[in-house]
């Protein structure tokens, strides 16, 4: 049965036409995602704009459930707000999980998370279709908060289900005020409950996560698919450097204590240190706020933050070390005050090499080319996963490498592929399981 209740319910708003008219999975899967960027599923009507715990993530999970239900699934909403559709198995087995999120940055693509989404259940609907149990269940997730987008936290429901969130984590309000307690209460979930979300240990033997590249790699070597063989680490900082203000025509340029000069020094270090380190190694100055921001005043306060990730975290907390000396040295040299908080920090996860290893088998057998293996940049919801079960994550060409713009895209066959390689990675786990 579908997802029910008032949290999920918009009879005021206008439902789109949503006949998908392929009957290949791959290209259905790419269709849906398309029709997931307009309202009711998004908050802005010119562009895809949905954040977690709002009218427009209930609506998806209102209509998303409808087409796992097609698929054969049974559908729920979980205490954390995530859709769950579980295709049962022969036996009552630990479960493969399959999932991505379907949360969005502000106008953001069609195919950041929603995707792989669509792909779990494309692999589910053709398993329906030959009417086949496999020898265990899969559970395809559609994680609510991935991004970040609207709770100052990111992946908050894929840490509640892999049983790694911190309770604090959850006294956290948005940019409007609203706590997380409340939103979830709006949208008929109660925040009391919200780490019985977890998976029990031992409940899935498996993570799967069907994600576009989000980057140029295989575009560039004119490749449909690619293995990850791990997620680099993040780690955030903010940073506040404190000078005097002043009157800029009267403040000889000898004696000022500019803390936004002080900042423009700090970014090209930022920029230095990153280039100067291994090709997975970035560093980016995100944010930056300078106050008091008048056209005649000497900045006296500048407020920044900086990310900085890696395939390894020895590499980036290398790089760290190096740009907190580098502010340090700024600070002192130009007499402006520093203080740095970390914001989060985020392991590297390495992919399971068995599993990453039999994904590859299954892009050599979907595509006829060996796999081309590579470290995502980006943060995903596999990298919290890994905490609950081994994982494996498949990369799909996305055009011009362009993804949180409105301009993503991905060729509908490249997706066909990805499908093709997920049921083939699929059935070698269930021939595995058969044969113990």
């Amino acid at each position: 049965m579908a997802p029910s209740g008032p949290d999920l319910a918009h009879p005021d708003l206008a439902r789109p036409d949503l006949t998908v008219r392929s009957a290949s999975g791959g290209t259905r899967a790419v269709e849906r995602c398309r029709l997931l960027t307009r309202p009711p599923f998004s908050a802005d009507p010119n562009g895809l704009t949905r954040a977690y715990l709002t009218p427009a993530h209930a609506e998806a999970c209102r209509q998303i459930a409808e087409w796992m239900a097609q698929a054969g699934m049974e559908p729920r909403i979980d205490a954390a707000g995530n859709l769950i559709g579980r295709y049962s198995g022969a036996s009552d087995r630990p479960a493969l999980l399959i999932g991505s999120h379907i949360d969005s940055v502000r106008d953001a693509g069609a195919f950041d998370g929603p995707l792989g989404v669509m792909l779990g259940i494309e692999c589910a609907a053709a398993l329906h279709l030959q009417g086949r149990r496999l020898p265990f269940p899969i559970d395809v997730i559609a994680f609510g908060d991935e991004e970040g987008s609207r709770f100052p936290a990111s992946m908050l429901t894929s840490r509640a289900v892999a049983g790694t969130l911190d309770p604090a984590d959850l006294a956290i309000a948005d940019g409007d005020g609203v706590t997380l307690a409340e939103a979830l209460a709006g949208f008929g979930r109660d925040a009391g409950t919200f780490l019985s979300a977890r998976y029990p240990t031992g409940s899935a033997f498996a993570y799967l996560e069907a994600h576009i590249e989000q980057g140029p790699v295989l575009e560039a070597e004119g490749l449909a698919l690619g293995v990850v063989t791990a997620i680099a680490g993040q780690r955030r900082l903010a940073v506040t450097f404190t000078g005097t203000p002043g009157h800029a025509g009267t403040s000889a340029m000898t004696l000022r204590r500019d803390a936004l000069a002080a900042a423009a020094e700090a970014v090209l270090a930022v920029e230095r240190i990153a280039r100067a380190g291994p090709d997975d190694l970035v560093a980016t100055v995100g944010r930056l706020s300078v106050a008091p921001g008048a056209t005649n005043v000497v900045p006296g306060r500048v407020d920044f933050t900086i990310e900085g990730r890696a395939g390894a975290d020895m590499v980036r907390d290398r790089a760290t070390a190096e740009i907190l000396a580098a502010l340090d040295t700024i600070g002192a040299a130009r007499g402006i005050a520093l203080a740095v908080e970390e914001t989060q920090v985020l392991p590297a996860s390495p992919c399971a090499p068995a599993l990453a290893e039999r994904l590859a088998d299954a892009v050599r057998t979907a595509t006829g080319a060996p796999a081309r293996r590579l470290v995502s940049g980006a943060g995903h919801d596999a990298m919290v996963m890994a905490a609950l079960a081994p994982t494996a994550m498949l990369f799909i060409r996305c055009t011009g490498g362009i993804s949180h713009n409105p301009a993503e895209d991905v060729h509908a066959a490249d997706v066909e592929l990805a499908l093709a390689a997920m049921l083939h990675f699929i059935e070698g786990l269930a021939a595995e399981s058969e044969a113990a």
